[in-house]
C-alpha cells in the first residue's frame, strides 16, 4: 500500500494550513460580543496561551521532525505511551466535538448566502447543513492529502484571510465616515443568568461579578488553539527544523491580527446584545455592505465565509486523525483503525469520528437557542483541549530536564529555567481556563445551569476516561508496527523426494 508524498510541504503551505486550523471568523462574534473588553481577552489569550504553545510547539516539533504523530510521540518520550495516546486522543475527541461549532458557523453564513438570514437560528437547517458538510469534507480528506491541503489552502485564502480582511476595512471605512462605535456605547442593563447584572460594554477590562462573567475566557483561547496540529506533517518539509518554527511563527502573528482588527469591526457596528455567535460576522457583513451601497455583496460573502470555515474543518479532519492513526499503529487502538486506503487515509478513523459529529450535531435539533448549542459544544470542546495542553507543557518541561542533549533545531531561550517559566505561563493560562469552563456564562441563556455543568463535566470524564480505559485492556497483538518489523521466520524445508526439480 503507498505511504503518503513526503517532501511536498513549504514554509507557506503549512502556514496557511496553521492559520486555517486556527483561525476561523466564527471567533469574531463571540470575541465582538465582549465589547472593548475584548483587548483584555486577546492579550491574555495571547500571553498566556498563543506565545507560549508557539514557542514550545516549535520546539517539540523540530526535536522530533523526524517522527509521526505529533503531541504523541512528544508527550510519549516524556511519560509513556499511555500519556501520549492520552494527548493525542484529546486532540482528536475535542476536534469532533469542535467540528458541529465551526460548521454552525458555517450554516450561518450559508443562510446568507441563500439570501434568508432567518435560517441561521434555525435549528434544524443548522443540524442539516452541519451533516452534509462534514460528510463531504470526510469524502474529500479521503480522497488524499494533496487535495485536501489545497481545499484547505485555498478555503483560508479566499474564505478566511480575503473576508476577514474585507471586513476590516469595512470597519475602517466606518470609523473614518464617522459613524457611532457600538462598542463605545453603554448598552441598556439587563438581568443574567441566576439574576446577575450583565453591565455596559464599554471597558476595557470585564466586569468581574463571578466566574460566570469571564466564562468567554475560555471559548475564546479555545480560538487561539491549534498552532501544533500541523507538526505531524513536519517531516514532509524539505528543512523541517528550519521551516517548522518558521511557519509557526510567521501563523502567530497573522492569526492575532486578523483576530483583534476583525473582532473591533464586529463590534463597532453590531450592539453587543444583538451579535448572534453563530451569524454575528453575517450581520456585520449586511449593515456595512447595505451601508456603502454593495449590498448585493452579502450572499457572497456568506459563501466564502462558509467556504473558510468548510476549509478550516478540512485542516483538522487530516491532522490529529493522523496521529491517531500512528497510535494505532504503535499499538495503542485495535487493528482496525490503522486501517489506511489506496492514497494512504485512515478510514475507519475517519468514518467513526464522522459518525460521533453527526450524532453531536442532533444538538442542533433539540435545543431551544442555536447559540446556547454552539456555546456548549464550545465549552465541551475546550475543556478537553485545555487537558491535552497541560500534558503538553509538562512534556515539554520534563524533556529539557532528562534529555537535555536532544537535538533542538528551535530552543525556548533561557535555558530549562526559560523553559519552566514560558510553559508555566502557558499551564496558568490552561489552567484558569479549564476552571471557568465550568461555569455557565452570565450574558447567555443557558436555561438550567445544573445541566450546563453537566453536559461539560460527563463530556470531560468521559472522553479523558476512555483512552486510559483503552490503553488498561491494549493488548501486545494490535502493535502492527511491530508485526511488520519482526522477520519472517523461514518455514521447514521440504524433503526432496525423487523425481523433484
Amino acid at each position: 500500500m503507498p505511504a503518503p508524498s513526503r517532501k511536498t510541504i513549504g514554509v507557506w503551505t503549512l502556514t496557511l494550513m496553521t492559520v486555517a486550523a486556527v483561525v476561523s471568523l466564527r471567533g469574531l462574534p463571540m470575541m465582538a460580543k465582549e465589547g472593548l473588553s475584548m483587548i483584555f481577552y486577546i492579550l491574555f489569550s495571547a500571553i498566556f496561551f498563543l506565545v507560549p504553545a508557539s514557542m514550545v510547539a516549535a520546539e517539540l516539533g523540530g526535536a522530533f521532525s523526524n517522527q509521526g504523530g505529533g503531541v504523541y510521540t512528544w508527550v510519549k518520550a516524556a511519560y509513556g505511551s499511555r500519556w501520549g495516546f492520552t494527548a493525542i486522543w484529546l486532540q482528536w475527541i475535542q476536534n469532533v466535538v469542535w467540528y458541529p461549532t465551526v460548521l454552525g458557523f458555517a450554516a450561518g453564513a450559508l443562510a446568507y448566502a441563500f439570501m434568508d438570514p432567518s435560517l441561521a437560528s434555525n435549528g434544524l437547517y443548522t443540524g442539516a447543513v452541519i451533516l452534509l458538510c462534514y460528510w463531504a469534507a470526510t469524502a474529500v480528506t479521503l480522497a488524499g492529502s494533496t487535495f485536501a491541503n489545497s481545499v484547505t489552502k485555498y478555503g483560508v485564502l479566499l474564505g478566511t484571510v480575503l473576508p476577514g480582511v474585507f471586513m476590516i476595512v469595512l470597519g475602517l471605512l466606518w470609523v473614518d465616515q464617522g459613524n457611532a462605535l457600538q462598542f463605545l456605547r453603554t448598552a441598556p442593563a439587563t438581568l443574567g443568568q441566576g439574576g446577575a447584572q450583565a453591565l455596559p460594554h464599554a471597558r476595557f477590562f470585564p466586569q468581574l461579578t463571578g466566574l460566570g462573567s469571564v466564562a468567554f475566557l475560555a471559548g475564546i483561547i479555545l480560538l487561539f488553539a491549534g498552532v501544533e496540529v500541523h507538526a505531524v506533517h513536519a517531516n514532509e518539509m524539505e528543512n523541517p527544523p528550519k521551516q517548522f518554527p518558521e511557519s509557526l511563527f510567521l501563523a502567530a502573528g497573522i492569526i492575532l491580527a486578523l483576530f483583534t482588527l476583525g473582532s473591533l469591526a464586529v463590534a463597532a457596528v453590531i450592539p453587543a446584545q444583538e451579535i448572534s455567535l453563530t451569524a454575528g460576522l453575517m450581520q456585520a457583513f449586511k449593515l456595512l455592505l447595505e451601508k456603502f451601497g454593495m449590498g448585493f455583496l452579502t450572499p457572497v460573502m456568506g459563501f466564502l465565509a462558509a467556504f473558510g470555515a468548510i476549509g478550516g474543518v478540512m485542516s483538522w479532519v487530516g491532522g490529529p486523525s493522523r496521529g491517531l492513526l500512528e497510535t494505532a499503529k504503535s499499538g495503542e487502538l485495535p487493528p482496525f483503525m490503522a486501517k489506511t486506503n489506496a492514497k494512504g487515509m485512515q478510514v475507519n478513523i475517519l468514518l467513526i469520528q464522522a459518525v460521533i459529529v453527526s450524532l453531536l450535531a442532533s444538538l442542533y435539533f433539540i435545543m431551544d437557542n442555536v447559540s446556547t448549542a454552539f456555546f456548549v459544544l464550545s465549552a465541551m470542546t475546550v475543556s478537553l483541549y485545555l487537558v491535552m495542553y497541560i500534558l503538553m507543557y509538562l512534556a515539554a518541561i520534563k524533556l529539557r530536564i532528562t534529555q537535555p542533549d536532544l537535538p533542538r533545531s528551535y530552543k525556548v531561550p533561557g535555558g530549562t529555567l526559560g523553559m519552566g517559566l514560558v510553559a508555566g505561563v502557558g499551564l496558568l493560562g490552561v489552567s484558569f481556563a479549564l476552571l471557568v469552563s465550568f461555569f455557565p456564562p452570565t450574558n447567555l441563556p443557558v436555561g438550567n445551569p445544573a445541566l450546563y455543568v453537566g453536559l461539560v463535566a460527563a463530556g470531560l470524564i468521559v472522553f479523558v476516561g476512555l483512552p486510559l480505559l483503552i490503553n488498561a485492556n491494549k493488548k501486545a497483538a494490535w502493535n502492527t508496527n511491530a508485526a511488520k518489523a519482526r522477520p519472517k521466520q523461514p518455514s521447514p524445508a521440504t524433503p526432496k523426494t525423487k523425481g523433484a526439480k
